[in-house]
This record gives C-alpha cells, structure tokens and sequence, in this order.
C-alpha cells in the first residue's frame, strides 16, 4: 500500500489517501496506481510519480532507514 503526498481533487483523492500499485511504467519513473473501496472496487486507476506516493511500512524501519520515495 502506498499514500498520496499531494491532493488530486480533479480526481476526488487526497493527500494520506491509500492505494495499490498494480503496474510499474517507464522503467519506475511513473507507477499505475488502484484506488479501491472497503469491498475492494476500484473507483480510480492513474499513472502517478514516485514523488506523489509515500511507501507505508507495516514493521519497524531498520535504523539508519531515511524517508524513501516509492521504490520497487
């Protein structure tokens, strides 16, 4: 899962908003990321940046681990 940095309101999502991503595109410099609902429908499938995106983390970070950009 990853977060939205920005608000993109032309598509009704905002910033902390969670999604998945489903395709890497231009060798990672843009991502094809899902948007979906508690049941799992997809409301909204775009291209995004790797700067648009924060990686979420479901452990504890390793020390010395800085903020990372989406990375895959």
């Amino acid at each position: 899962m990853n977060g939205l940095t920005i608000d993109l309101p032309e598509y009704n999502l905002w910033r902390e908003q969670l999604g998945t991503v489903v395709e890497i595109l231009a060798n990672g410099a843009a991502f094809e990321v899902e948007f979906s609902d508690r049941n799992g429908r997809t409301y909204e499938s775009l291209g995004l940046q790797p700067e648009q995106l924060m990686v979420l983390r479901f452990e504890p970070a390793p020390l010395n681990t800085q903020a990372e950009a989406v990375t895959v």
